[in-house]
């Protein structure tokens, strides 16, 4: 089954919905956790434990995970594993984008069966040129995983790149757009619809067509100021292709295995009722 298969099948039985794993020094704090790779693991184990079986999508934030070195990758490797065991499809976000050789080596540490790091899918970023990613978009076709493209982000520093508009746009009115495009002509030609976009929820228009045949990741529900009613005003006809996500507001209501469970449940429900009225 290619990505978008197992995103389709799970969304049907545990709603269509992304729960970030954020572990803020703020949020580490909160929860009477130091800030330290111990820390870390209870934190990213007790997400797991609480929602893996529930949610669809995990989503841990690599960073929060780099800044313990050594040891804190070797948590992210089990939370990885812990996830896709209790069921959950794990979306790493990582966000990498490079060239030739070492765009290579990214993809063969999230996308390659063999790396301990593999994760069901992976966000990129395209602004060294849609085509330098080929390495992982190839990788991700061979093995089944997925790639979520950086598009459109709600930050303002976003805009001066993703909006500008391009010296050969062929069509394309801003960047993002074109990158829109690209994805959309790479999904068309594999057939598979597993290339993604990342575009915040809180973008307010989008300067193209967002359906791209394939999945839309949407940041910012919730702490950022998003909410599902905003999602139809961003995405309109290609609604039914979201997958809405949230981290911090969700997170906040641990370290309770059950306060995790209602806020995510609540979150789900929330976005199930507005993607089914597409």
């Amino acid at each position: 089954m290619t990505f978008g298969d197992r995103l389709d099948a799970i969304a049907a039985t545990r709603g269509r919905f992304c729960v970030g794993i954020d572990p803020h020094p703020e949020l580490l704090t909160a929860w009477g956790l130091p800030d330290d790779a111990a820390g870390l693991d209870r934190f990213a184990g007790s997400v797991v434990d609480a929602l893996g079986e529930r949610i669809a999508v995990l989503k841990p934030q690599s960073a929060f995970f780099e800044r313990h070195g050594s040891r804190g990758i070797a948590v992210l490797e089990r939370t990885i594993a812990d996830a896709r065991s209790a069921g959950a499809l794990v979306l790493l976000d990582a966000k990498r984008g490079d060239i030739g050789s070492t765009m290579q080596a990214y993809a063969d540490a999230y996308a390659d069966p063999r790396s301990p790091l593999q994760a069901d899918a992976v966000t990129a970023t395209p602004y060294l040129g849609f085509e330098s990613l080929r390495p992982l978009l190839d990788a991700a076709a061979r093995h089944g995983t997925g790639v979520f493209v950086v598009t459109l982000t709600s930050n303002p520093e976003g805009a001066e790149v993703q909006r500008a508009v391009p010296p050969e746009h062929g069509g394309a009115a801003t960047v993002a757009g074109a990158i829109l495009d690209r994805i959309r002509a790479e999904n068309a030609a594999s057939g598979a619809g597993t290339v993604g976009a990342v575009i915040g929820a809180t973008v307010g228009d989008v300067p193209a067509d967002p359906d791209v045949g394939g999945p839309l990741l949407a940041p910012g529900l919730g702490a950022q100021g998003g909410t599902p009613a905003e999602l139809r005003k961003v995405f309109g006809a290609a609604l039914r292709q979201v997958l809405p996500s949230s981290s911090r507001q969700i997170l906040a209501a641990g370290p309770d295995r059950h306060g995790l469970q209602h806020a995510a449940a609540a979150a789900v429900e929330s976005c199930r009722l507005l993607l089914e009225s597409a």
